[in-house]
């Protein structure tokens, strides 16, 4: 660790512990933001640094939207807090019902939650909840896949797939789960540009789950239309579908974790949209409230929920048990609304959808250059692979980022891949720039052997 463990403004950094972040190393190079706005950071050296992954994917409307905070501050003075159990907000049951209509047809009620990891949790135990009151209480597996982020609840780290989020916990972890391939290959689809041609068969691997299992012991299955946290794994065309299709054969619950890929991402309103397949939920977060205060939630197909309701005995007893102080909170209520107002506006769905070109060229524009192990794209997001530095998984990528600090843009770690997803505020220079200094900062870490 450093001497001082203090910033160079001298604020003491000892007593915070940093959430997935390589403490010692932060504290020999500490990043420390200042402020924020439009598309830019500004932090405690002086530097003006473009946000090129809209804060955690979750800022797409970047920074200090004065119209957002206007709205908090209005819900502020007209109610601070109303209880979540028996009673609710009107504005609740509106962003509710807006929630609803951007979602793909049948999916019309929406279960709120803080954030992506409790909307899993929710979503999964919906998914055992749904099964039981059908008469299929053996129906309690859940598949995942591997590579998967799903959060940090129990049960995300248990259909997750990143071996760093589940070793540590594998005493904790849900029985009766099992995992799907990812479809990352890189001897078959790298530098591909959007959706690979090559993978689609990889979704069979689901009936030889199902042949081991037995269909009838399966909930569902839960993954990511695009794997975000892990690198932006693309899927294969036709892999979803075949997904879908197994899944309805099977009478499975399909799970579409969208919290990265939800609200504008990938050009549409959800990954289910821009792929053309129908989950039977849809968990988002992040976007919803442009990452200004916690938001997520859970978009559940109509008789999945009347199913559990009508099930729920005596009209006056509880159908559910679960839920959370804050779900529904009114403030973060005001700031979805604002946020929905923002979109429709300023027509960010299609602004985001204008800039996928750019960002698809900017980076695939460094092709070829030393240690490039892959770039891949979809939507406003992408992702380049780097080789390693020998022994030392990860210090190449913390390299890159510390480069393209110095030169003025902010990018994601995901172990020695570099992610990148900007605002949809962004102008097309902007997203050139991002990815000019990706690739000047990728050249100079490619330098550092040890």
């Amino acid at each position: 660790m450093s001497g001082s463990n203090k910033t160079v403004n001298g604020v003491d950094m000892s007593a915070y512990w940093l959430p997935f972040t390589p403490n010692r190393y932060f504290h020999q190079h500490p990043k420390i933001m200042q402020s924020a706005k439009g598309a830019y950071y500004f932090d405690d050296h002086g530097r003006k640094l473009f946000d090129g992954l809209s804060g955690l994917w979750c800022s797409p409307l970047g920074h200090a939207d004065p119209r957002i905070g206007a709205a908090i501050s209005k819900q502020y003075e007209k109610m601070d807090y109303c209880p979540a159990f028996q009673m609710a907000s009107e504005d609740t049951f509106r962003l509710a019902t807006r929630v609803a209509d951007m979602a793909p047809k049948g999916l019309n009620k929406v279960f709120f939650t803080n954030s992506g990891s409790e909307a899993v949790d929710t979503a999964l135990k919906i998914a055992i909840g749904y099964h039981r009151v059908m008469g299929n209480a053996s129906r309690i597996r859940m598949i995942g896949r591997d590579r998967a982020y799903h959060g940090v609840g129990m049960g995300g780290i248990s259909v997750g797939g990143m071996v760093a989020n589940r070793k540590m916990f594998a005493s904790m972890m849900m029985p009766g789960v099992d995992h799907l391939p990812h479809t990352l290959n890189l001897s078959q689809m790298a530098f591909s540009k959007g959706m690979p041609t090559w993978g689609a068969h990889l979704a069979d691997e689901l009936e030889k789950i199902v042949a081991l299992h037995d269909a009838n012991t399966i909930a569902a299955v839960i993954l990511e239309p695009v794997q975000g946290s892990t690198g932006v794994i693309v899927p294969p065309q036709g892999y979803l579908q075949k997904i879908r299709e197994i899944c309805t054969k099977h009478a499975i619950l399909l799970i579409f974790d969208e919290v990265i890929t939800g609200f504008g991402r990938l050009g549409a309103n959800f990954g289910a949209d821009r792929f053309g397949v129908v989950p039977d939920m849809i968990t988002f977060a992040k976007a919803i409230t442009n990452g200004v205060i916690p938001l997520g939630g859970v978009i559940v197909r109509d008789d999945i929920y009347d199913s559990i309701i009508a099930n729920g005995g005596q009209e006056q007893a509880i159908e559910f048990f679960h839920g959370y102080t804050y779900s529904g909170h009114p403030i973060p209520m005001a700031a979805g609304h604002a946020v929905l107002d923002i979109f429709e506006s300023d027509d960010l769905v299609n602004r985001a959808r204008a800039l996928e070109p750019v960002l698809e060229n900017g980076l695939h524009a460094m092709k070829g250059k030393a240690g490039l192990l892959d770039i891949r794209n979809f939507g406003l997001s992408g992702a380049v692979e780097l080789e390693p530095i020998a022994g030392k998984p990860g210090l190449r990528a913390l390299k890159v980022l510390e480069a393209c600090i110095e030169r003025g843009a902010l990018v994601r770690v995901a172990g020695d891949v570099i992610a990148v997803g900007p605002p949809f505020i962004s102008e097309p220079k902007e997203v050139e720039f991002l990815c000019s200094v990706l690739g000047d900062a990728v050249d100079a870490a490619m330098k550092i052997n040890s």
